[in-house]
C-alpha cells in the first residue's frame, strides 16, 4: 500500500525578465537555487536532516546551470551536507516532475521528505545552449520531422482552427488576470523576494508583466516564426510532409502571445504525514495524482490534453471533478487546445494569468505552476487542482492536487 505524500510548502521568486536588463541578470542559479532552499527551511522550521534528497529541474544544464546544480545548491544552502542533490530535464515539465519523483519515493518507503523545484536562468544561460540532439543532429532531426516550438504551436492553431484573433484576445486576457492577481496580492503567500549577498532586495514581484497591453496592441504585432516557416526549404516543408491534409501553415504566433523569457526559481516541501507532524508542519494539499506521457513531436505541443486523460482515469475522476487548472501558457494555441478537447470553460483556467504575461523560466515553471495552483485553491475555497504542462520533443506531464 502506497503513503499519502503531502505538499507542506511551495514558494517561487518573482521571475526576472531575462535579457540583461533583467533585475536578476546579475543573481546566478546556484544563488538563487540556494535562496530558494533557505526560504524554505526559515518558512517551516523542520529538522534539515530529514531531507531525503533534493530534486531539481534545469533545462539548460550547461556552465553555472550544470554539474548537478542541485548538490551545489545543497552545499551553498543552510540544508545538510549528508543531502544529496540530483539535477533532472524534462525541458519544460522539469520543475513538475521533480516534485512527482520525490512525491512517488516517498509512497514507495524511500525518505520521508523531498524539497523538489527547479531554476532556469535564461538571460545567463541561453535557452539551447546545450546543443541538444533532437534539434542539431539530422538523424534524430529527420526521423522525428523536427520542427522549432514556435512552428509547432502554429501547427496546432492551423489543425485545430484557432485564430489570430482567439490567440491574441486570450493573450490580453493573461496579462489582465496576472496584473489584477497582482493587484490583488494573490501570489503574496508563495512569492519570496530575491536578496543580494548583503540582505538588501532585488526584485519583489514578476517584472515581465506588460499591464498596458490591449488585444489591439498584439494586433499590431508581425508573426513571429512566419519567416523561419517558409524559408525554402523551411520548417513549414517539414511539418507539411508529416501532415500532408493541411493545405498551409497558419501563422498566428509572435512574442506577446507566447510565453516570455525570464529568469526564476521554485520549490516545493513534500513528506509523509508522518514527517509533518514530527516537524509540527500542517500539510496544505494531498498529491492526489501524477502522470506523464510521450505525444507527437512535430506538433510537440499537445501532451497536456492526453496527459490529462491519463492522469484523471489514474485518479478515477473525470474532468468535471476539477475545480482549477493550470495549463502552461507557452503559446495560446496550447490553452486554447486544451480548452477544446475538454471543453472547459476559461473561468477555470489560469485564473491568474499565465506565462504569456509572467513569463517561463523552463526548469522552474512546473514548480510555480503548483504553488499558483495550491494558493488559489485555498482562497477560492476549491478541492481539487490540475497542473499540467507540455514539455519539448512531444511530452506531457500532470499533477492533480487534493486540498487538506
Amino acid at each position: 500500500m502506497t503513503r499519502d505524500v503531502f505538499i507542506y510548502d511551495a514558494i517561487r521568486s518573482p521571475r526576472g525578465k531575462g535579457r540583461k536588463d533583467g533585475k536578476l541578470h546579475q543573481t546566478s542559479a546556484l544563488h538563487l537555487s540556494s535562496e530558494m532552499l533557505n526560504a524554505l527551511i526559515e518558512r517551516n522550521a523542520f529538522e534539515v536532516t530529514e531531507i531525503e534528497d533534493v530534486i531539481w529541474g534545469n533545462v539548460t544544464q550547461v556552465g553555472e546551470q550544470g554539474a548537478c546544480l542541485a548538490r551545489s545548491a545543497v552545499l551553498n544552502s543552510n540544508l545538510a551536507e549528508s543531502t544529496p542533490g540530483l539535477s533532472i530535464n524534462r525541458f519544460c515539465a522539469s520543475g513538475l516532475e521533480a516534485m512527482n519523483l520525490g512525491a512517488a519515493q516517498i509512497q514507495g518507503g524511500v525518505g520521508e521528505a523531498y524539497i523538489c523545484g527547479g531554476v532556469e536562468m535564461m538571460g545567463r544561460v541561453p535557452m539551447g545552449s546545450d546543443g541538444g540532439a533532437i534539434a542539431v543532429d539530422p538523424s534524430v532531426a529527420h526521423k522525428a520531422y523536427f520542427v522549432p516550438q514556435g512552428i509547432s504551436a502554429d501547427i496546432i492553431a492551423t489543425e485545430y482552427g484557432f485564430t489570430r484573433e482567439e490567440c491574441d484576445r486570450y493573450s490580453a486576457e493573461s496579462q489582465k488576470r496576472a496584473f489584477e492577481a497582482w493587484q490583488d496580492n494573490r501570489f503574496n503567500k508563495s512569492v519570496v523576494p530575491v536578496k543580494d549577498i548583503n540582505g538588501l532586495t532585488i526584485l519583489d514581484r514578476d517584472e515581465y508583466i506588460r499591464p498596458e497591453t490591449t488585444f489591439e496592441s498584439l494586433q499590431s504585432l508581425n508573426p513571429a516564426f512566419k519567416k523561419q516557416g517558409e524559408s525554402v526549404p523551411g520548417f513549414d516543408h517539414v511539418a507539411l510532409l508529416k501532415y500532408p491534409h493541411l493545405p498551409a501553415i497558419e501563422h498566428v504566433h509572435h512574442a506577446g502571445n507566447s510565453s516570455g523569457i525570464v529568469d526564476g526559481a521554485a520549490a516545493i516541501l513534500v513528506g509523509s504525514r508522518e514527517f509533518g507532524e514530527r516537524n509540527n508542519l500542517k500539510p496544505r494539499a494531498r498529491i492526489r495524482a501524477m502522470a506523464k506521457i510521450g505525444s507527437d513531436p512535430t506538433i510537440n505541443l499537445t501532451g497536456p490534453v492526453p496527459v490529462t486523460e491519463k492522469i484523471l482515469a489514474q485518479a478515477g475522476l473525470s474532468i468535471d471533478d476539477i475545480d482549477l487548472f493550470e495549463v502552461n501558457e507557452a503559446f495560446a494555441s496550447v490553452v486554447l487546445r486544451f480548452m477544446q478537447a475538454f471543453n472547459v470553460e476559461h473561468d477555470k483556467v489560469n485564473v491568474n494569468g499565465g506565462a504569456i504575461a509572467m513569463g517561463h523560466p523552463l526548469g522552474a515553471t512546473g514548480a510555480m505552476l503548483i504553488s499558483t495552483l495550491l494558493d488559489e485553491l485555498e482562497r477560492s475555497d476549491k478541492k481539487l487542482g490540475l497542473a499540467t504542462l507540455c514539455v519539448a520533443a512531444g511530452m506531457g506531464s500532470a499533477t492533480i492536487l487534493e486540498l487538506v
